[in-house]
C-alpha cells in the first residue's frame, strides 16, 4: 500500500503556524511515502515566505512535489510577473513540478496558473495547450499503475464556496481522462472535497485538500491522507482538532 498526504494553500505569510506544526508533526512521526502540495505555498510570493516554506518543507523528512499556484506569482511587481513570473520559486527547485513513481503509483504536475489572462480576475485557473501537452508527455512516461494529477485550480468547480472557473479545464480533464487519469488533485478553495466524476466510459475522481492557514472557510486547517492499494484510492480527510 502507498500513503500520501495531500496539503494545499499553505499561505505562507498568511500562514497558521499550529497547523503547520500539527501537519510537521504528523509526517516526521508517520512518514508517508511522499507529500503532494498542491500550490499557494506562500501569500505575496516574496522572497521571505519562499525561504520561510522551502526550510519547512525540508523538514519534514520525505519526498515532496509542489505545484504552482496563483499566489505564488509576483503580486506587487508586474513587470516580474510578466518577465519571470517563477523566478523566486528557486529555494524549491528539486521540489516544483517533479512528477514521482511511488511502488505503482505515479504522481504527475498540471499548471494551471496564468501570468496573464483575458478576464479580471487572474486567480482563476487556466491550462494551456503546453502545459497539457507536457502533463500528457510524463502520463506516457509512466509504468503501468494508478496516476494522480497534481494540480492547483480544480479543473472544474465542485460545489465549494470558493470557485475555480479554470478556462480549458474541462477540456483538459477529458484529455486526462483519455490518457489514463485516475485522480486529480488540487487545492485553490480551501475546503476538501472527493467526487467520483463520469467522464466517457470512465470515473476519475476530483480530490481537493483544505488548507493549512489562515484564511480557512467551511473546514477548520485540514490535509488529505491517500492510501492507494492495488487500483483503490481511500482519501481521509484529517482535519485539525
Amino acid at each position: 500500500m502507498t500513503r500520501l498526504f495531500h496539503v494545499s494553500d499553505l499561505h505562507f505569510g498568511a500562514e497558521d503556524v499550529q497547523a503547520l506544526d500539527w501537519f510537521a508533526h504528523a509526517a516526521r512521526t508517520e512518514q508517508p511515502d511522499a507529500v503532494i502540495v498542491t500550490g499557494d505555498v506562500t501569500m505575496r510570493a516574496r522572497r521571505r515566505e519562499f525561504a520561510a516554506a522551502s526550510a519547512w518543507l525540508a523538514s519534514l523528512g520525505c519526498p515532496v512535489t509542489v505545484e504552482v499556484g496563483n499566489h505564488d506569482l509576483p503580486y506587487f511587481n508586474p513587470v516580474a510577473r510578466l518577465i519571470r513570473p517563477y523566478a523566486r520559486y528557486h529555494r524549491l527547485e528539486r521540489m516544483i513540478e517533479q512528477p514521482l513513481e511511488i511502488e505503482g503509483v505515479g504522481i504527475v504536475p498540471l499548471r494551471t496558473t496564468a501570468r496573464v489572462q483575458w478576464r479580471l480576475n487572474w486567480s482563476k485557473g487556466k491550462v494551456s495547450r503546453g502545459a497539457l501537452a507536457t502533463t500528457l508527455g510524463e502520463i506516457s512516461a509512466l509504468s503501468q499503475g494508478v496516476t494522480l494529477i497534481a494540480a492547483h485550480h480544480p479543473l472544474i468547480d465542485t460545489g465549494t464556496s470558493g470557485t475555480a472557473r479554470t478556462h480549458g479545464g474541462a477540456q483538459a480533464l477529458a484529455a486526462l481522462a483519455a490518457a489514463g487519469a485516475d485522480a486529480i488533485l488540487s487545492g485553490h478553495v480551501h475546503d476538501p472535497f472527493d467526487i467520483a466524476h463520469r467522464i466517457g466510459d470512465r470515473t476519475v475522481r476530483l480530490i481537493g485538500a483544505g488548507t493549512l492557514s489562515e484564511r480557512v472557510r467551511a473546514t477548520r486547517p485540514s490535509f488529505n491522507e491517500l492510501r492507494i492499494a492495488g487500483r483503490a484510492i481511500g482519501v481521509n480527510v484529517r482535519a485539525m482538532d
